[in-house]
């Protein structure tokens, strides 16, 4: 591989295993919020225990998601200086405001955690709500960034310079909004489905009826019936998204569609995969005007194709299929929430049966593999560009060489630091089970905070 392709490899590497620590480290948080506020409004332990389990497993989580997300801004200078010359001119200031983003997030969790049971309920949830924040906007500020990239505004390049640079136009930047909104979303539906599926596995192993199985029912339904929720606004913001790209990334639309031909009352497809020789989408199933709808609200909305471009300019093809994955997923998400909810609230069943609990246990996974693959799509889709229509991803990378190796070093510590966080979850929460956090909620003198 030349190194370009290996530099593309590595920091894709890199930014496949931060995120998944990154948004976890954005989806917890709320997910304990939630479990506060209800425990200071139902006075119900077990909410309270929730709470505290689910931080511990946030703070080993956000032990290995702070170096790696560190490595991805030291390749993001070594392996790209074209990239980094035009963002610290032009894009610093998320940089900039993330420092004090994460200082809050990380002050907060720490009163949360080794002060809760000596200040006052509001102050618990207070610290809670500025943690949320503090992470939703680390995450925001540094996806806008790839925001930038793909809807570039607050500068100029005359003559090979840059000029004209407006730092605050080049942060709310055409899909600043959009972008942020679906960052913040899809995080908090990954991180209630990922709990969701330990407390729907925890559920098969133990009795039915028994205190510890109606502890993990209760979690279970609790994350199902949030992550279902902001699934939808997931839904509803990808419609926004689509919307962006018709009008500022056609061709990544038209790719991600499988589309070659310029039309109005364009079809939706739907499934298969886009074969180049023929120029069309093999056994995708295909809804008549309904890309034309999504793109302008209106069927008869002209959506430009491939031919429209110079083919050099072309996305790989092969992001249909990733587009296809990373919103089957989330509409899968959406109908196993709902199911259960009428399952469990509407029809009055008690127990799941044990083909739907497995169900529920494979919804934290697909949710990651869902980030996974739309943030391929995200960054793929957009190439040959690293700044859309200004800076190619060819002229970003470096040449100064020896890339092949940091990538066989870096693809070896990612195996072992996630081989380990695994472990170290596993051993804590064997040593501290459930059962007996719920025993000592039982025993008057034993705070559960101790």
């Amino acid at each position: 591989m030349d190194d370009l392709t290996i530099a593309r490899s590595l920091f894709g590497t890199t930014m496949a295993f931060h995120i998944i620590f990154a948004t976890l480290g954005v989806g917890i948080p709320l997910m304990v919020l939630v479990a506060e506020i209800l425990y200071q409004r139902t006075k119900d332990a077990e909410y309270a225990i929730m709470g505290k389990r689910w931080t511990r497993a946030f703070a080993v989580l956000l032990g290995v998601g702070i170096p790696s997300g560190t490595i991805a801004g030291v390749q993001l200078s070594l392996l790209w200086p074209g990239f980094m010359e035009v963002i610290g001119r032009v894009m610093a200031l998320p940089f900039q405001i993330e420092m004090y983003a994460f200082f809050i997030e990380a002050l907060f969790m720490s009163i949360y955690v080794y002060a809760a049971n000596r200040i006052l309920p509001w102050m618990r949830i207070l610290s809670l709500v500025l943690v949320v924040i503090g992470g939703l906007a680390s995450a925001v500020l540094i996806t806008n960034v790839h925001a930038f990239e793909g809807t570039p505004a607050g500068f100029k390049i005359v003559n090979g310079r840059i000029t004209d640079i407006d730092p605050w136009a080049a942060f709310f930047n055409p899909s600043f909004f959009v972008t942020a909104g679906h960052v913040g979303l899809s995080a908090y539906v990954t991180g209630a489905f990922t709990i969701a599926s330990v407390s729907a596995y925890k559920m098969l192993k133990c009795d039915f009826g028994s205190k510890i199985y109606k502890f993990h029912h209760k979690a279970l339904m609790l994350c199902l019936l949030t992550g279902g929720i902001f699934a939808f606004l997931t839904a509803i913001n990808g419609h926004e998204s689509a919307q962006g790209l018709h009008e500022y990334q056609p061709e990544k639309l038209a790719a991600a569609e499988g589309l070659f031909v310029t039309q109005s009352h364009a079809p939706l497809a739907i499934g298969g995969f886009t074969d180049r020789k023929s120029e069309e989408v093999k056994w995708a199933i295909e809804v008549p005007w309904a890309l034309s709808f999504l793109a302008g609200n209106s069927f008869d909305t002209e959506v430009k194709g491939l031919h429209d471009f110079p083919e050099n300019d072309w996305p790989p093809l092969f992001v249909h299929t990733l587009f296809n994955a990373m919103v089957g997923i989330g509409s899968l998400l959406i109908l196993v929430a709902l199911a259960a909810y009428v399952w469990n609230k509407l029809m009055k069943k008690e127990r799941f049966l044990k083909w739907m609990l497995w169900v529920f246990v494979f919804t934290g996974p697909l949710a990651i593999l869902g980030i996974e693959f739309g943030w391929i799509f995200a960054c793929t889709g957009r190439q040959p560009w690293t700044i859309y229509h200004i800076l190619t991803t060819a002229d970003s990378v470096t040449t100064s060489g020896n890339i092949a190796t940091l990538f066989a070093l870096f693809t070896g510590m990612y195996l072992i630091l996630g081989i380990a966080v695994v472990l170290v979850l596993l051993y804590y929460f064997k040593r501290h089970p459930a059962e007996k956090e719920l025993e000592n909620e039982d025993d008057a003198g034993v705070s559960i905070y101790t």
